[in-house]
């Protein structure tokens, strides 16, 4: 309703405009100033203050005037305030926004028939996910989530580099050294036990034989001349590596989860001919020059003093080349490519840009999402031996932490006979999961952050766990009054929107009101760190509903008990629905 009350604003606007004989190019629609009973304003005022010849307060007022709410349901009536006309919304709006938030697909927006997709994480298939890198999947995610709300027909993407040097190397080390050359897997999961050869490899590789070495340099070479002429043993060879370590990983992502409709390998525009097409055409451009023994771009004219190199002097794409053909690829396949990219990508994404125009293509079409890194959290993690913190680690102290903080809750209060051991560690998983989840992709992405324990496992403060409580407390209020949660029906139908009067009542219905709109600018600026602070604060002003306004008290009558359930149902859907965009479990009970 948020967002056909915003169009009715602008219909109103528009016609009163109009009938000022004042231009309408720019309605000034936003939040009204704070403390004013009203969902939207104008501040158009402003600009037509000096084509009128009148200052703001009064073209206001003159605009409120010549506004006639009654032409819309959902507006109650037009104000002027200073320099502000705001809009207040009638008891059809408040009604209409309960029943629609009842709804199980509420924050959906209308089908764009617009074709996304997008590319997250493609990790390097050489070991087990690393935490440094584990914002990539949360906020990639997100973004495709949050693009599927808005009515987008989303693919999620893996590109898998299966071809450069380091799966050579891997390769050639998983064909040479025996289980007794290695260390102890670290885990009992596939990447965890083949990541071993590749280590072992590259330190053959840096300390062994230097006649040795050579002669591994050798057949890491051909592995790779192998797979650029498209030989099908060799590929074959390389594959095996590939989608076992993949397979691991794959395991590793599902916890968070993330999803992938497509794990589309580099290795397929090899094989197609597309990526030799693509070197063809850049040795065209009068930007290709052939220096220090390889083909490259000049792309001075772009401001990028760094050169583009796509060809090796021994004939040899690299992972640019192909990732250009790959680029190609989606853009003959979808409307729209988003790629999710780490900031040590950057000048990649501006070469990348610059190269695809220089062949032709609509570069408009092409969105990336650049992220800062995580800064690990301190504690035991920290100081781990080994190589380096994986996901694994992170997600399972997440869950031991979690437990231990459900387990601590339980102790403090009489424990809940119907909250089984098995109760206890799904909670566990989805709070500690959901905290890693909801505080990475809370932060704007291109902000470096630093995980803290204490502040994501927060039950008090404003935190997964703090907004999940919330979707459980709803869920609590429905089935004490007979209600089943998990019901795609509305709990209150026909029920009385006037009956929701107080200051509370109303600050939540807005609230939950606003949530198709937050999805529609997340969407639009690929930004799902938008919906995380709408959490909480829907949550915020629930608890604050809570607090004042009882929904099964026995003094309550009939008909404010069901338009408080619709409005607890509403909250649902919109909390529960928030954190689905996030990634993050909406727990039934906590």
């Amino acid at each position: 309703m948020y967002l056909q009350f915003r169009d009715d604003v602008e219909a109103l606007l528009t016609s009163a405009l109009d009938t000022l004989d004042l231009p309408t190019d720019d309605l000034g629609v936003e939040d009204p100033p704070e403390g004013v009973d009203a969902v939207l304003a104008s501040s158009a005022a402003f600009r037509l203050a000096g084509e009128v010849g009148a200052p703001p307060p009064e073209v206001a007022t003159d605009l409120a005037d010549a506004i006639d709410a009654s032409e819309s349901e959902l507006v109650a009536d037009a104000t002027a305030q200073g320099p502000y006309v705001n809009f207040a919304p009638s008891d059809a709006y408040y009604e209409a926004t309960a029943e629609a938030a009842q709804r199980e697909d509420f924050g959906h927006l209308e089908p764009t028939g617009e074709d996304v997709v997008v590319e997250h994480t493609s990790a390097n298939p050489t070991g087990p996910v690393h935490v440094g890198r584990a914002r990539n999947p949360i906020v990639g995610d997100a973004v495709a989530r949050v693009l599927a709300f808005a009515g987008h027909d989303v693919d999620r993407h893996y590109y898998v580099n299966d071809a450069g040097r380091q799966m050579a190397v891997f390769t050639w080390a998983y064909e040479t050294f025996e289980e007794d050359d290695l260390p102890e897997p670290e885990r009992d999961k596939a990447d965890y036990d083949l990541v071993r050869y590749y280590r072992t490899g590259n330190e053959f590789l840096e300390e062994g034989d230097p006649d040795d070495v050579e002669e591994a340099e050798d057949e890491i070479r051909a592995i790779m001349q192998g797979l650029e002429s498209g030989d099908e043993e060799t590929y074959e060879r390389v594959q095996e590596v590939v989608d076992t370590v993949l397979g691991g990983m794959r395991e590793s992502l599902d916890r968070l989860p993330a999803e992938f409709d497509e794990f589309v390998k580099e290795t397929r525009f090899l094989r197609d001919g597309s990526a030799d097409d693509v070197v063809s055409r850049l040795k065209e451009l009068d930007e290709a020059v052939y220096e220090e023994d390889a083909w490259q771009l000049d792309l001075e004219e772009f401001g990028i003093e760094k050169n583009f190199v796509f060809l090796r002097s021994d004939g040899t794409t690299l992972y640019a080349t192909r990732d250009l053909a790959h680029h190609e690829w989606k853009f003959d396949n979808y409307d729209r490519a988003v790629t999710v990219l780490g900031e040590d990508h950057k000048l990649q994404a501006r070469q990348m840009n610059a190269t695809l125009e220089l062949l032709g293509n609509d570069t408009d079409d092409l969105q990336q999402v650049i992220y800062s890194y995580v800064n690990l959290p301190e504690g035991k993690m920290s100081t781990r031996a080994g190589t380096g913190i994986d996901l694994d680690d992170l997600l399972d102290e997440a869950i031991d932490r979690a437990r231990e903080e459900v387990e601590t809750r339980l102790d403090d209060r009489i424990r809940d006979d119907d909250l089984t051991d098995e109760d206890v560690e799904r909670i566990a998983e989805q709070v500690g999961v959901g905290a890693v989840r909801y505080d990475i992709v809370s932060k704007q992405p291109t902000k470096a952050i630093t995980f803290e324990w204490d502040r994501a496992l927060d039950f008090e403060a404003q935190s997964a766990p703090y907004v999940q409580y919330v979707h459980a407390r709803c869920c609590g209020i429905l089935e004490e009054a007979g209600i089943d949660p998990a019901s795609t029906a509305p709990v209150a139908e026909g029920f009385d929107a006037s009956l929701l009067e107080t200051e509370a009542e109303r600050e939540l219905l807005a609230v939950v009101a606003r949530f198709p709109a937050v999805i529609e600018e997340a969407a639009e600026d690929l930004e799902p760190h938008v919906v995380a602070t709408y959490t909480r604060e829907i949550a915020d002003t629930f608890n604050t509903f809570y607090r004042e306004c009882p929904v099964l008290a026995d003094d309550v009558d009939d008909d404010l008990r069901d338009a408080r359930l619709a409005l607890v149902a509403a909250s649902k859907h919109a909390v529960g629905n928030a954190l689905q965009v996030l990634g993050v479990a909406a727990p039934r009970s906590m």
